[in-house]
């Protein structure tokens, strides 16, 4: 099979600061909105903004505090990707390291510090840095005092945090994503942008309120990053997967063009520059106006991303049959059971030929080029005595997805700078806050309660992705 991605195509891994990092009070971080999530019953209602939880309790475990401790590791999983040989490393920032606040005048030198040792450790291996301003993150004093991203006075804490890292990592990093998943804003608000509700409130309108908050905010991190550095690329990122109709009722063909539309419309205005007319009129039917000043519209116009880059898990079926009841899982999303595709353990649906689909319907829809920045199986991987994981699995779903990224790229002509799988390495779940579903391709001695030695050990798809990579994705068994 010859593949034809380019030369310098990007092969790695992503991560989130969140997620692995912990030392959640090291070194002067202060609280974010990430770290209160819980495992247990009352994580979705704390990330949808429905249940308050902005501090810990006794009652809760909350994984954030300690990840994977990749405070402490870094430099041995840097040197475990740079033996995959890794082009680049997607990782995020967290804001509470350089702004333990959010609204202080300077930043936390420590913080800078921190990441600017993995960046040079990135650099020593030849690995570039996919960074992402924000994954999820906000500092817990944004949510108390000012109401987090609801809150207009965030674009310019937003815009502070840019002009720092902008400046301080020039020459280091490259390419930066300015939100991960934004649209994740309208479905898990609380864990996307910090977002709780008051009983009463109009909360579709608090969420397209904040919602132009962060596409202002993008636009201008966008501006400050061409300007500080005229090689820097700067993209959007979003929860993507296509939606597919159950049949061919009109009515299921409509529901799944709705829900492609919400889908995009973040990414329609950071790429097209403009609110589309359909996201105006939804919003003019449903009473939504939101508050804007002047010159956000000549930002948004002017100040449009570079690259398109999205997380692929699954597609979704929706069918309008009232009577359905036959419901998949998914990454955040659910929806009906597609009878043509397999099931991960979580009970998300397994198409491959779904990223084929989704990679031609947002090239078709932007074009401009894209970056496939997380995709990946979550399993529950069984270590033997000696930390060994045989994850055939994990590699028969990536195999997969290559195929179908390759066939994208060279059969109908989309313009891919690159693929990094979730995640190179086992860390916390963002959906459930789990350790037991495992993404990696090192083991990491952790368990759901937080017990465990923390020892990194390679599985059998460690070796196979590091031949992929070698081959340029030619050499797929």
């Amino acid at each position: 099979m010859t593949m034809s991605f380019k030369n310098d195509f990007l092969w790695g891994g992503a991560t989130a600061a969140n997620q692995c990092e912990g030392g959640y009070n090291e070194d002067e971080r202060g609280l974010a909105n990430v770290d209160v999530c819980p495992t247990g019953k009352d994580r979705t209602a704390v990330i949808t903004g429905k249940l308050k939880m902005f501090d810990f309790d006794d009652e809760h475990y909350y994984p954030a505090k300690t990840g994977i401790d990749m405070y402490h590791n870094y430099k041995e999983d840097i040197k475990l990707f740079a033996e995959m040989g890794f082009k680049v490393y997607r990782m995020s920032i967290a804001w509470s390291r350089i702004f333990p606040k959010g609204d202080e005048e300077t930043p936390n030198e420590k913080g800078l510090q921190f990441y600017e040792n993995i960046f040079k450790e990135c650099k020593k291996y030849k690995i570039e840095p996919l960074v992402t301003i924000t994954h999820f993150d906000c500092p817990m004093h944004l949510v108390k005092k000012y109401g987090a991203w609801r809150n207009r006075k965030m674009i310019g804490f937003y815009e502070k945090l840019c002009n720092v890292i902008f400046r301080r990592y020039k020459g280091l990093v490259k390419y930066w994503l300015t939100f991960n998943e934004i649209n994740m804003i309208l479905h898990a608000p609380f864990m996307g942008a910090g977002i709780c509700f008051e009983e009463g409130e109009d909360v579709e309108k608090i969420k397209y309120q904040a919602a132009h908050h962060e596409l202002v905010a993008s636009a201008i991190a966008t501006k400050i990053a061409h300007e500080v550095d005229s090689n820097n690329l700067i993209g959007c990122m979003f929860a993507a997967g296509s939606v597919y109709p159950y049949s061919c009722n009109p009515n299921d063909v409509w529901e799944a063009t709705k829900l492609d539309r919400e889908n995009y419309f973040f990414v329609d205005v950071q790429s097209k520059g403009k609110y589309p007319n359909y996201a105006l009129k939804y919003m003019e039917q449903k009473g939504i106006t939101p508050e804007m000043e002047p010159g956000d519209i000549e930002l948004l116009n002017k100040y449009t991303v570079d690259f398109i880059s999205f997380s692929y898990y699954n597609s979704r079926c929706v069918r309008t049959d009232e009577n359905a009841d036959d419901m998949a899982e998914g990454n955040i999303f659910t929806s009906a059971k597609n009878p043509y595709l397999s099931y991960s353990q979580w009970g998300w649906p397994i198409d491959p030929l779904g990223l084929r689909i989704t990679l031609n319907h947002v090239y078709d829809r932007y074009e401009k080029p894209l970056f496939i920045v997380e995709n990946g199986l979550g399993a529950k991987d069984i270590a033997d005595e000696n930390g060994y994981v045989e994850d055939d699995y994990r590699i028969d779903y990536l195999r997969e997805h290559i195929k179908a990224m390759h066939d994208a790229v060279s059969i109908d002509g989309v313009d891919l700078l690159g693929y990094t799988t979730w995640a190179p390495i086992d860390l916390v779940s963002a959906g459930t806050g789990e350790m037991e579903k495992r993404y990696g391709f090192i083991y990491v001695d952790r368990d759901n309660s937080g017990n465990g030695s923390l020892r990194r050990m390679k599985k059998k798809s460690f070796e196979w992705y590091k031949k992929v990579i070698a081959s340029n994705g030619e050499d797929l068994y």
